[in-house]
C-alpha cells in the first residue's frame, strides 16, 4: 500500500511539472509578443496594377448566415473586373435555395460570382476548397467561413504584401460580433485573443511557424499548391498546410492590427464540439508533420515552437490524471507543513496557472481599455478550461489511437446582439453522452473532495479543489441544460429571396 502511496505522488508531480513546462511556456509567449510588438510588417511596395483575387465561401448548412457573408463581400472595396467570388455549398438543406438566389441576384447586377454545389463532402471544407482552386480565376485566393462579416477594406490592406515574391498568406486577427451576448460567449473572446492577440503575434514576429486559420485569409494560390495542397487527412486542414508551405520556404504575414468578426458559438455544447475538432486536428497534425519538422534543417527554435504549438492540447490530456490524483495526494500529505508546500506544490501549480492569468490579461490589455474587467473573469477562464479537459482528453486519444471522424461544422445562428434567439433554431450541436457524464462525476468528486478538505482542515488546498469543481459542474450544467433546450420545437424555416 505505501508503494502505491508513492507511486500516486510521483504520478502527480510528473504531470504537475509537466504542465508547468506548459506554462512556462505562455510566460514565453508573453515575453515574446512584447520584445517584437514594434515589429509591424509593412509591404515593400504597393501594386502598380492589382492582381486577380478569388474569395472562396465555404458552406455547409449556413441557412442562418449564408447571406449575411455573401452581402458583406459582394460589397468589397477591389475592382469589380479583378474579382472573383465562390460560394463552395455542402449544404443539404434550405441553405442551398437561400445562398443560389442570393448568388443569381449579384450575378444580374454584373458581379463575377459563382455557385459551386458538390454532391457529397468529399475531404469536407478541404475537399470543397479544392474543387474551387481548380476553377479560380484569381492569382490570391482569400477564405472566409459563413460565420464572418469580412469588411470592405480587407483586400485592399493585404494584397500589397504580395508583392514581395516570398510571402505566402496573410492572416487578420478574429474578433468577435456577440461577445457581450453571455457569459460562455465571453470567455470564449478571452480565449481567442489570448490565441490571436499574443501567440499569432509572438510566433510571427520572432521567425517562428503560426498558422492560417481557416478564415479570414488570403493565399498566393502558388504557395498552396507548392505545400501540397489542401489535403483531408486531418480535421485541421488549415493548421497542416500552413506548416507544410512554411517547411517549404514560403513566409506568411500576420495583421492583428486589422481584425474580421466572426460570430463565437452560443450553444456550448456546438463550443465544444468545436473544440474537440480544433484538439483532433492539431494532435493529428503533429504526428503528421513533427518527425519531418524534427529532421529538418529548419532553426533549433522554429522546431520547438512547432512542438509546442502542435502539442499543446496533450496538456488536456495530463490534467484527467492530475484531477483524480489530487485528492489521495492531498490526504496522503495532510501533516506537511505549510512551508514544505509552498516549496514543493506551490510553485508549480502557479506554473501551470497562473501562467493563464498572465497570458489572457496581456490580450485583453491589448484590446479594451477596460481590460482590467478581465480579472473578475480569471477564475471563470481557468474553470471553463479545466471543464473542458474531458472533452478535448477524448479529441486527444482519438487522434493518438487514429480513430476517424468527419468535420463536425459548428452550428451558426446569426447571433449578435444581446436579445437574438437561438434555441427554437434548426442546427443542434453534436451531444456526446460520456463525456457529458464524466464531466459530471468529476463534478461530483471535487464536490467530496471540498467536503473533505474541509471535514479535514486542509485550507490551503482548499481554493484549488473549488476550481475544479467548478470548472467540471459548470460546463457539465451547461452541457445537460442544453440537452432540455434542444426538447423545444424547432420553428419552421423560411427561405430568403432578398433581391
Amino acid at each position: 500500500m505505501e508503494n502505491l502511496n508513492e507511486l500516486v505522488v510521483v504520478l502527480y508531480f510528473v504531470v504537475l511539472s509537466i504542465l508547468a513546462v506548459f506554462g512556462a511556456h505562455r510566460y514565453f509567449m508573453v515575453y515574446l509578443y512584447y520584445k517584437n510588438k514594434k515589429a509591424v510588417p509593412k509591404p515593400e511596395r504597393p501594386f502598380a496594377e492589382l492582381p486577380q483575387v478569388t474569395i472562396q465561401l465555404p458552406m455547409y448548412n449556413e441557412m442562418y448566415v449564408a447571406e449575411r457573408l455573401i452581402d458583406a463581400v459582394v460589397k468589397m472595396d477591389y475592382p469589380r473586373d479583378l474579382l472573383e467570388i465562390q460560394v463552395l455549398d455542402d449544404s443539404t438543406d434550405e441553405t442551398v435555395a437561400i445562398a443560389s438566389r442570393r448568388v443569381e441576384h449579384y450575378r444580374q447586377q454584373g458581379v463575377d460570382i459563382s455557385y459551386l454545389h458538390r454532391q457529397n463532402r468529399k475531404g469536407f471544407k478541404a475537399g470543397a476548397l479544392e474543387e474551387g482552386m481548380k476553377v479560380a480565376k484569381g492569382e490570391f485566393i482569400a477564405v472566409f467561413d459563413a460565420d464572418f462579416v469580412p469588411h470592405k477594406n480587407f483586400l485592399m490592406n493585404t494584397i500589397h504584401f504580395f508583392t514581395t515574391p516570398a510571402i505566402a498568406m496573410v492572416q487578420m486577427r478574429w474578433s468577435h460580433l456577440n461577445r457581450g451576448f453571455s457569459l460562455i460567449t465571453n470567455l470564449q473572446s478571452i480565449f481567442l485573443d489570448g490565441h490571436f492577440v499574443i501567440e499569432h503575434t509572438a510566433r510571427n514576429r520572432s521567425g517562428r511557424f503560426f498558422n492560417f486559420n481557416g478564415t479570414a485569409g488570403i493565399w498566393r494560390k502558388a504557395a498552396i499548391i507548392d505545400g501540397g495542397g489542401w489535403q483531408h487527412d486531418t480535421l485541421t486542414e488549415d493548421l497542416d498546410l500552413s506548416y507544410r508551405a512554411q517547411m517549404k520556404g514560403w513566409r506568411f504575414i500576420y495583421l492583428p492590427e486589422h481584425s474580421v468578426p466572426a460570430e463565437l458559438p452560443v450553444d456550448v455544447v456546438a463550443f465544444k464540439a468545436q473544440q474537440h475538432r480544433w484538439a483532433k486536428g492539431s494532435i493529428q497534425t503533429a504526428k503528421k508533420l513533427l518527425p519531418k519538422i524534427f529532421r529538418s534543417p529548419l532553426p533549433l527554435h522554429v522546431k520547438v515552437e512547432a512542438f509546442f504549438h502542435l502539442a499543446a492540447n496533450t496538456a488536456y490530456l495530463l490534467m484527467v490524471p492530475l484531477s483524480v490524483s489530487i485528492l489521495p495526494v492531498v490526504l496522503m500529505r495532510r501533516n506537511m507543513n505549510w512551508g514544505q508546500m509552498f516549496i514543493y506544490d506551490v510553485p508549480l501549480f502557479l506554473m501551470a496557472t497562473a501562467s493563464v492569468s498572465a497570458f489572457y490579461i496581456a490580450s485583453q490589455k491589448e484590446l479594451y481599455s477596460n481590460w482590467t474587467q478581465t480579472f473578475k473573469y480569471l477564475p471563470l477562464l481557468m474553470g471553463l478550461g479545466i471543464g473542458l479537459s474531458i472533452n478535448n482528453s477524448f479529441a486527444v486519444m482519438e487522434a493518438l489511437l487514429n480513430k476517424e471522424s468527419e468535420f463536425v461544422r459548428t452550428p451558426k445562428f446569426g447571433i449578435e446582439k444581446k436579445n437574438d434567439h437561438w434555441v427554437s433554431k434548426k442546427y443542434k450541436g453534436n451531444k456526446n453522452l460520456l463525456i457529458m457524464t464524466t464531466e459530471l462525476a468529476l463534478g461530483f468528486y471535487f464536490t467530496f473532495a471540498v467536503i473533505t478538505c474541509i471535514i479535514e482542515g486542509i485550507w490551503l488546498t482548499l481554493p484549488f479543489l473549488v476550481l475544479f469543481q467548478y470548472g467540471y459542474l459548470y460546463v457539465s450544467f451547461l452541457s445537460f441544460s442544453t440537452v432540455l433546450k434542444d426538447r423545444v420545437p424547432v420553428k419552421k424555416a423560411s427561405v430568403s429571396i432578398a433581391g
